[in-house]
């Protein structure tokens, strides 16, 4: 670990801050740090600083082992040897379980693939965002404008970070490799391993000179509108998935994915259960008992229902077609209005006289 300094001060948040707060927080300072706009001298470190902390705070894993041991659980021992809690050597930095072998062995599966340098081509991280709909719109689906933060790959130098009219050279720190050899204790005892490089991220190359757009990064930040279009059907908490809308991978990998989730906000009127639409329609008591026809409030307008009479409370009419589409374009489903009768509160001499004789 480059840093001493506490990762909870480096991001400006508390211990009991959340996975959503820990992101917003990385966002807004690796924004403001980033070389391309941060020119000043320290820009770098802090950068760097900022990466590191958020490595550690956003792997729940590592979250728990840095509450409980702080910087001690990562630090370098002598001879580049690396210290884990409990002497148990750390697997949470793997990608995946092929990559033990890679770490162990210097290859990249325990069945024949050649080891040392590799493609550092990833996939971009996938980005999340939520967003507000009204609940008509989610009814009937609608198109948003949303401003959208991301890395993409740099055109100066098309995602090599090599700046123009030079070229790649092999890494003088793991010699070509792509990995670097290293001691960790172990359960098993002191156990040597290849790691990827971090100076050539595993690629066994450096750029001779770096792009001057990207820093030799291959991405550079971009703020973009776009216009997202959400289907008809959508309920509270969809999720919603754009391929290709995400960070773009570094590289030149391919581009992570936008997460929409959706936030309906809730209506006077209607009330959503699935795919039906439930409302109420107040009725006096000789509507109820004589019957009548009334025009109740569906998402699409109005419409002309008709109340049977002697109709009782808490009856329901139900109007076939004039609920929450399917998200999948499958048919419709229905509005279920339940009947409210209102009993009068105060009546006068002679309303009291003639429900007297309706009585009798």
């Amino acid at each position: 670990m480059a840093t001493s300094r506490d990762y909870y001060e480096i991001l400006g948040v508390t211990k009991s801050a959340s996975d959503a707060e820990i992101k917003k927080a990385y966002r807004t300072l690796a924004r403001k740090y980033h070389p391309d706009v941060h020119k000043e001298a320290d820009g770098g470190e802090r950068f760097k600083e900022i990466n590191e902390a958020y490595q550690v705070l956003s792997d729940p894993q590592k979250k728990v082992v840095y509450d409980q041991y702080g910087h001690s659980a990562f630090n370098q021992g002598p001879s580049g040897s690396t210290t884990s809690w409990g002497n148990d050597f750390d697997f949470g930095n793997f990608r995946d379980p092929f990559e033990i072998f890679e770490e162990f062995f210097g290859s990249r599966s325990p069945f024949g693939f050649s080891g040392g340098a590799r493609s550092s081509r990833y996939s971009g991280e996938d980005l999340h965002f939520e967003l507000t709909s009204s609940f008509k719109e989610a009814v009937f689906g609608t198109s948003k404008d949303i401003s959208l933060e991301r890395l993409i790959h740099c055109s100066g130098c098309k995602s090599s970070g090599v700046a123009k009219g030079s070229k790649k050279i092999t890494c003088d720190k793991c010699g070509g490799r792509g990995v670097v050899q290293r001691s960790a204790n172990s359960i098993f005892g002191n156990i040597i391993t290849n790691t990827t490089c971090d100076k050539c991220a595993g690629s066994g190359q450096i750029p001779e000179k770096q792009c001057p757009k990207c820093k030799g990064k291959t991405l550079v930040f971009s703020e973009e509108r776009r216009t997202i279009k959400i289907p008809a059907g959508v309920d509270d908490g969809s999720v919603i998935r754009y391929q290709g809308i995400g960070n773009a991978g570094p590289n030149g990998g391919d581009y992570g994915d936008l997460y929409l989730t959706i936030r309906v906000l809730g209506s006077k009127e209607f009330r959503r259960i699935g795919q039906e639409i439930h409302s109420e329609l107040k009725i006096n008591i000789v509507q109820a008992s004589l019957g009548d026809e009334l025009s109740v409030e569906t998402v699409d307008g109005g419409e002309k229902i008709n109340i049977p009479p002697g109709s009782q409370p808490g009856e329901q009419i139900r109007l076939k077609g004039k609920g929450v589409p399917s998200v999948n374009g499958y048919g419709r489903g229905d509005q279920v209005v339940t009947l409210k009768i209102e009993i009068p509160r105060h009546l006068s001499a002679k309303q009291k006289d003639l429900l007297k004789q309706f009585e009798s």
